[in-house]
């Protein structure tokens, strides 16, 4: 791969972006990066984000040839330097340049919602790898695979990587051979720009509730509403949850683009929306569920949905009919990428998507699950769910609130809690340069202590110690917040942990001893 600096001053141009060039002759970029450690020979360094003049002299001493930044700096000299109007996004158009346009060779799904995102993309990259012969990539929260080889799969430190990484792993994966990506496009990545100039082939937008709002997200929830519907402005095809709130916005920023013939609405099978949208397209009942699996029936509507077809009585692997809205998002956008009866049914009964409901049975301890619920809406679905499934004595909770963003979670953290458990143990989250034990208070001092027993252990293994031991034999104890993460993010370090299931298991096989 390499780049042309007549190249990145041309695409710059085309977009209002550029502000200044130094003379320099037209020299060919062999590697771009923006982690100065990274840097190789002939390569052009981004000066973005929380920037250090430091990282350019390492850049430089790295082999760099050029640096693109928002203002020149003393440590360039020497250097050909780019100055541009938003360095976010010119990363964005240089990166897709320099992997050659992967995103081309790629049919992309990309999922946005306050929650379902992970749990969607994993149904619906369950059901297209029937499909494509196992030639679909991820991208989520939790797993990135790029390729079918072992070392193709790893964890994920973003939901929506930085522009550079997403389309070297798009190039990675149209190389190994992947004909189409299911992905994840957090609200964040619009707001600093991640996937500035992507489009999707699908889009979709499955529900909106207040999170992420705090000084280093978003400063209100209309910003935060406004960064999500981009996702649908950058969509082909549209395909929206109409009971999301908000849906007249939501349905009005997809006309934006698309075409209402290319715009899809799913719901229950009674719900009816209060606002003048289309019909809905295709509408789905939930049969049964229980706490192993759920069936529901989900069939097309309208004209332009029966065309498309597929509908049938599903099997869902995992526990709830909080799972069968995303369910049903998975069967309608595998359907628009080529996926049969056959293959939906195959993809939805036999995923499993790491973190969300795992459950630990024990003798005298009750049942314990783990799962990654980390907002009102999320942990309201879990908990009601769960509430009218099985008689219990008490529901024993353990949560905490990441540090440095979605500060609207904590209260309503307290809200649901105040709502559905008898005990709450909060502990540590991702506090990263917050105090936890300031965010456990923050939580606290919102819940109703008449209705909840509460105890803060910051020391999260303690905490979930602490909430077995206090368990009896029907009782729930449900570990929140961080489901299959295998780290605690402190101070900027990703610090390992052994996944809340790892330390109840522990405990529990103690306890037998």
């Amino acid at each position: 791969m390499q780049l042309q600096l007549n190249e990145v001053i041309e695409l710059l141009n085309e977009h209002q972006l550029l502000k200044k060039v130094t003379d320099a002759p037209n020299v060919i970029f062999k590697g771009i990066a923006y982690d100065s450690r990274k840097v190789t020979e002939a390569s052009l360094f981004f000066c973005k984000g929380a920037f250090k003049p430091d990282y350019l002299s390492t850049a430089k001493k790295n082999g760099a040839t050029a640096y693109m930044a928002e203002a020149e700096l003393e440590e360039g000299v020497g250097l050909v330097a780019i100055i541009v109007t938003n360095i976010q996004k010119a990363m964005a158009l240089i990166s897709a340049a320099f992997y050659d346009f992967p995103q081309n060779q790629l049919f992309i799904i990309a999922y946005t919602g306050t929650k379902g995102k992970t749990t969607s993309s994993y149904f619906t990259r369950n059901i297209l790898k029937e499909t494509t012969s196992d030639k679909t990539a991820l991208f989520s929260t939790i797993d990135r695979i790029i390729g079918p080889k072992p070392e193709q799969e790893f964890k994920s430190n973003l939901t929506t990587p930085e522009s550079l990484d997403l389309f070297h792993d798009m190039r990675e994966a149209v190389d190994s051979g992947m004909t189409h990506l299911v992905m994840e496009v957090s609200s964040q990545a619009y707001k600093k720009e991640r996937v500035y100039g992507l489009h999707f082939d699908v889009g979709v937008f499955l529900n909106i509730t207040p999170d992420h709002i705090g000084p280093t997200e978003h400063p209100n929830f209309a910003d935060y509403l406004h960064c999500k519907l981009q996702l649908l402005v950058n969509s082909k095809i549209c395909v929206i949850n109409a009971e999301t709130d908000h849906l007249l916005d939501v349905y009005q920023a997809a006309k934006t683009t698309s075409q209402p013939e290319d715009i899809y609405l799913f719901a229950h099978q009674d719900f009816q929306p209060k606002m003048a949208v289309p019909p809905v397209d295709y509408r789905f009942k939930s049969d049964e569920a229980d706490l192993i699996e759920s069936q529901f029936e989900f069939y097309p509507v309208t004209p332009k949905a029966k065309k498309i077809g597929n509908g049938a009585t599903y099997e869902l692997n995992l526990p709830g009919n909080f799972n069968e809205s995303n369910a049903v998002a998975a069967a309608v956008t595998a359907s628009l990428a080529g996926a049969s009866q056959a293959e939906i049914a195959q993809g939805l009964r036999t995923v499993h998507v790491p973190g969300r409901m795992e459950s630990l049975q024990t003798e005298h301890h009750g049942t314990i699950y783990a799962d990654y619920a980390h907002n009102y809406a999320s942990m309201k679905a879990l908990l009601s769910f769960l509430e009218s499934q099985q008689k219990t004595d008490k529901v024993i909770v353990v949560v905490g609130s990441p540090g440095n963003k979605g500060v609207s979670r904590r209260a309503g953290f307290a809200k649901v809690l105040s709502e559905y458990a008898d005990v709450a143990f909060l502990t540590t989250d991702d506090p990263s340069f917050e105090d936890p034990l300031k965010i456990a208070k923050q939580i606290d001092e919102n819940i109703d202590h008449k209705k909840v027993n509460v105890t803060i252990e910051i020391d999260r293994p303690k905490a979930i110690r602490k909430a077995i031991e206090l368990s009896t034999e029907n009782d729930i104890v449900v570990l929140a917040g961080k489901g299959d993460d295998a780290y605690q993010k402190v101070r900027g370090v990703d610090t390992p942990y052994p996944t809340d299931m790892v330390v109840a298991k522990e405990i529990v096989r103690g306890l037998k001893d």
